[in-house]
């Protein structure tokens, strides 16, 4: 055995200190360039009603209840504490998003580091884990921003590094943990909710001490706990709370797509024209390839906790990719809660693969080279989005239609202006893209959503002192040029003010 071991390099001990000292500085330039994109460039249109949610849940309004949201409430409720504790900016927003992504890097570099058997790849595979995850494109876009992408990347590996030693463990304490994590990420953001199922599989098949079933119990109340509010929404609210949880993501959500099937296979395939992601997945194939060709020689036997736990990882990936692909319509930004795990088992593949190519000594050689080339491909991409929309742009808005509306009046705007100038949006105007919805006026009025036929007619009516969109579709839908009497176009943006139609109610 120890002639076998050492001809793999194999070393299951502890990683020096100094070697962990290695790897925090190697990843210490990732951290700092997440918070500082944050703090400066970082800007998804979509997080608008992200932060106008967090708003009005800080004003004491609730989700469904008060207005639509259709999403999982957990991190509206974390922006609205950040809201209450920094003020009405969207930099706290962004800084606490970029935390939870150096967390999710380094959980995930921690992790290869110190469960890659392989000793002169450790620190390096290491680092290039961290760099496939942290200097990917789609993740450093929509990672620090308020959505749930960040909190998810974050929690999605943590509940993992928690359900490996539960398998190990007789108490339930671990299986806890993991439950409460997955579950957290889930009630974040459904887009992860493959993560909760592929751990309680683990912990029920693969715990090795104590009894499996109180595990799984311990693990199952962690998963009740983040979802509480959800709960007790449902209790005040049932109908609501379905329609904002289940029936808009299954059902509603295609309304704003023409042909959700043609987008889908187009997402579906981009991965062929992405350099990054095309490298990750080659990396993921060649450590599938090297776990099926070890699983049953000397190597796997003796290793097998790791050989299972990188396993789990490519489960975990799998089932996210697959799950996220059901989605109608899909968007390739919503693959990134499956890169930690698939740049986990990538840094595996980076052993499998560079191991064999050129020498199992020269790891820093081939480590190196995928960590320049990782963040080469970063910066081109960062370069061809340059011209792309920043904050900036919505603040010079958001000034411009200030200085023609007065305060306490009704006006329409795009979620990202009200969020600006700290006003709550007109009931029913919380979340855009539900006035494309045509329901019952019973159900709208249930459900806090205005269409935009009754829009159309209330600007008509002239009940908007105010109107701008920054939005080609939005302006195609309710045409209210022919009813207001000035006009202008900041940032390339419609703004419309002075009514012709009677005066705009409060």
């Amino acid at each position: 055995m120890m002639n076998f071991a050492s001809r793999y390099s194999i070393n299951l001990e502890p990683v020096p200190l100094k070697q962990r000292l290695i790897l925090l500085l190697g990843i210490t330039p990732i951290f700092i360039a997440l918070l500082v994109y944050s703090a400066t460039w970082a800007f998804i249109w979509d997080e608008g009603f992200h932060l106008v949610a967090a708003r009005l849940i800080a004003n004491g309004k609730r989700p469904y209840l008060d207005f639509c949201f259709p999403q999982t409430p957990l991190n509206a409720y974390i922006n609205a504490a950040i809201l209450l504790l920094f003020g009405n900016g969207w930099r706290a927003i962004h800084l606490f998003a970029a935390a939870y992504m150096c967390l999710g890097v380094w959980l995930v570099a921690d992790f290869v580091q110190t469960r890659l058997p392989f000793t002169r790849w450790r620190t390096p595979c290491a680092l290039a884990a961290a760099a496939l995850f942290g200097l990917n494109l789609e993740v450093v876009q929509f990672g620090p921003a308020a959505q749930a992408y960040a909190i998810g990347m974050m929690l999605g590996p943590a509940a993992f590094r928690a359900a490996l030693p539960a398998v190990e463990s007789r108490r339930p304490w671990f299986a806890l943990l993991a439950g409460l994590l997955a579950s957290s990420a889930a009630a974040s953001t459904l887009l992860t909710a493959p993560v909760p199922m592929v751990l309680l599989i683990w912990i029920f098949f693969f715990s090795r001490e104590g009894s499996r079933l109180f595990k799984s119990a311990a693990y199952l109340a962690g998963c009740l706990v983040p979802f509480l509010p959800v709960v007790w929404l449902f209790l005040k609210g049932p109908k609501q709370t379905l329609f904002n949880v289940l029936q808009y993501q299954t059902i509603f959500r295609r309304t704003n797509w023409g042909d959700a099937n043609e987008h889908d296979m187009d997402v579906l395939s981009s991965w062929l024209t992405a350099p990054q992601t095309l490298f990750l997945m080659l990396l993921f194939a060649a450590a599938l390839i090297f776990l099926y060709r070890e699983r049953k020689t000397e190597l796997a036997e003796s290793w097998p906790r790791i050989w299972r736990e990188f396993a789990l990882a490519a489960a975990m990936s799998t089932a996210l990719v697959l799950f996220i692909s059901t989605a109608h319509p899909t968007f390739e930004r919503y693959y990134v809660f499956a890169t930690p795990f698939v740049a986990i088992v990538g840094a595996l593949g980076l052993y499998a693969a560079g191991s064999r190519l050129t020498s199992p000594s020269r790891a820093w050689l081939t480590c190196g080279t995928v960590l320049a080339l990782s963040g080469c491909m970063f910066l081109r991409d960062l370069y061809d989005e340059k011209d792309s929309d920043h904050w900036d742009k919505y603040q010079e808005v958001a000034q411009a239609v200030s200085e023609v509306t007065p305060m306490g009046v009704r006006f329409y705007a795009d979620e990202l202006v009200y969020f600006l100038l700290d006003r709550e949006p007109p009931e029913g105007m919380e979340f855009a893209y539900s006035q494309k919805l045509e329901l019952p006026p019973a159900q709208e009025r249930l459900y806090h959503i205005i269409s935009n036929k009754e829009l159309r007619q209330q600007i008509k009516a002239g009940q908007f002192v105010t109107f701008e969109s920054c939005r080609d579709g939005v302006m195609d839908d309710l045409q209210p040029a022919p009813d207001f009497k000035q006009h202008s176009q900041p940032q390339d943006c419609d703004l419309f003010w002075e009514p012709k139609g009677s005066a705009a109610k409060r």
